[in-house]
């Protein structure tokens, strides 16, 4: 056997021993687990802190539209009540997510965990598994206060019994899991016990960032970590919208020619949110964000106007429809 045949082959049969190697870590390691506090959170049956929760979770923190079912989403649309009851496939590049039951149920919904499990969950990114989170619900620095609220809220809401499918990974999904994706809260960042609530920018701040997420998505970033890549603001070119579209989310940095916003005042800015849905398949939460009050709007406004201008045009907002 020539020297050339001889490396071919050794090199040949190292490379199936690395890959297979890295096929056997992948499978071991997928399932990985965590460890993160219980926060020291207990439901309340005060029916304010019950109020403020069922707002939250209905309005700003958005959480209707992602946990009911593709069966009830042309209802949510049209502003009705839906059941929480999980099951929305979210199709990514690394597999089918599935949103999970919510509801009060015994054991197939929240009903069977602790509230120091679901605190943890939604301010540390561990689920009652131990295993990470998808970086779908950052509420990681929510105050006590409404963490409390949107816990007391969600143990009145009546039980039921969708048990939805557990999330697929594909072998990028697993490989994902495996090395790159971990929980999302930090374990050591000092959360505040309440915020004041009132018309600032200063609420505006906390509002945008810790409850409606809007850099989440008015941000660009990467598919496959959801790490930002982009200016905070500047808007997201090509994010998946539903129903294979795809959306150039705008710039809401008071930028004088790239601004989504720059020749709006705040009545514009609440009439469009009292508007609720106007383009198809749109992945902004305008059912939910109708729902914002009117004290609530005038702070996420200071807020918005309070950033510094960023020069980028995402481009128009319809970016493309799938085949």
């Amino acid at each position: 056997m020539s020297t050339l045949k001889r490396f071919l082959k050794w090199t040949g049969l190292l490379l199936l021993l690395v890959i297979g190697a890295i096929v056997a870590l992948v499978f071991a390691r997928h399932d990985r687990t965590f460890e993160a506090p219980y926060p020291d959170i207990a439901a309340s049956t005060d029916s304010a802190v019950i109020a403020h929760g069922e707002y939250l979770v209905n309005g700003p923190a958005h959480c209707t539209g992602c946990h009911t079912d593709k069966q009830h989403e042309a209802a949510y649309l049209r502003g009705e009540a839906v059941p929480m009851h999980g099951g929305y496939d979210f199709v990514l590049p690394f597999g089918h997510v599935y949103s999970r039951n919510i509801t009060n149920h015994p054991e197939k919904g929240i009903g069977r965990l602790t509230d120091g499990e679901i605190a943890r969950t939604l301010r540390y990114g561990v689920g009652s598994d131990g295993r990470a989170i998808i970086d779908f619900m950052p509420f990681y620095m929510l105050s006590d206060e409404d963490l409390r609220a949107v816990i007391s809220y969600l143990r009145t809401v009546p039980g039921e019994p969708n048990d939805p499918p557990r999330t697929e990974f594909n072998f990028i999904g697993k490989a994902l899991m495996a090395f790159a994706i971990e929980p999302m809260g930090p374990l050591d960042a000092p959360r505040p016990s309440a915020v004041k609530r009132d018309s600032t920018a200063a609420y505006g701040d906390y509002l945008a960032n810790s409850v409606a997420n809007c850099a989440g998505c008015h941000t660009q970033r990467d598919l496959t970590t959801g790490a930002f890549v982009g200016e905070r603001f500047s808007g997201w070119s090509g994010m998946e919208g539903m129903n294979g579209t795809f959306f150039n989310t705008p710039n809401l940095t008071p930028h004088a020619t790239t601004g989504r916003m720059a020749e709006w005042n705040f009545d514009t800015f609440r009439n469009r949110f009292r508007a609720g849905p106007v383009q198809p398949d749109s992945p902004m939460p305008w059912v939910n964000f109708a729902r914002f009050s009117d004290d609530d709007l005038k702070a996420l406004w200071a807020y918005l106007q309070s950033l510094a201008p960023v020069d980028r045009d995402p481009g128009p907002i319809i970016a493309r429809i799938e085949d």
